[in-house]
């Protein structure tokens, strides 16, 4: 079975990954419980700050390590929080300080104005010093609710509306989010990428 680390301590994203991976003989294993010390998130993009992660945890570790970088992004405030929404209210912010910003922000936006979506970039790092990083993104479409609903998911879930659900993410089972969201996505195109012969295998 490939070991994994995961680079993230985030208990929220250890529990999805893990169902999501759940039947493949892989064992994720979150780079917390390696003593691996966060990585300093200085990218501009998802896709830099997913690589730094990954590239950290696998430097400390010496195995093939996986980082997600995602967020989510506000049309009417020009795409933000992005790739600072764990940090939005501070470097020390909690998710609810998080949340209460971005609706304080959005105050007075209508509901025709308040589209968003989650995006999720993923990368998988061979080694440390892995020159072909494999990167894998979805994105998770819908808008921003006024106040939260649903006592479910974690971030910013309690408001994200799901058009096609008719509810928010929040009120979504764990298994149904594993279907559609952005995370989801994302995981499914670095499942078929790792079923096909173009990626080399982890040691």
């Amino acid at each position: 079975m490939n070991r994994i680390v995961l680079a993230t301590g985030n208990p929220g994203k250890v529990r999805e990954f893990s169902e999501l991976l759940a039947d493949l003989p892989i064992e994720i294993v979150p780079q917390s419980n390696l003593r691996v010390p966060e990585a300093e998130e200085t990218g501009l993009t998802f896709v830099e700050n997913a690589i730094l992660k990954a590239r950290n945890a696998a430097a400390h570790t010496q195995l093939p390590a996986l980082a997600d970088d995602s967020g989510i992004e506000v049309d009417a405030l020009l795409g933000q929080p992005g790739v600072r929404s764990a940090r939005y209210a501070g470097p020390d912010a909690r998710s609810d300080d998080n949340l209460a910003k971005l609706l304080r922000e959005l105050q007075g936006i209508p509901e025709s104005q308040r589209s968003a979506r989650f995006r999720c970039v993923l990368v998988l790092l061979r080694h440390s010093a892995d020159p072909a990083p494999l990167i894998c993104m979805g994105a998770w479409a819908g808008r921003i609710l006024e106040s939260p609903v649903g006592a479910g998911g974690f971030g910013y879930d309690p408001v994200f509306w799901v058009p096609e659900r008719d509810c928010s993410a929040a009120q979504l089972s764990s298994t149904d989010k594993n279907r559609i969201s952005h995370r989801a996505k994302a995981m499914a195109s670095l499942r078929q990428a790792l079923a096909g012969d173009d990626v080399p295998r982890l040691r």
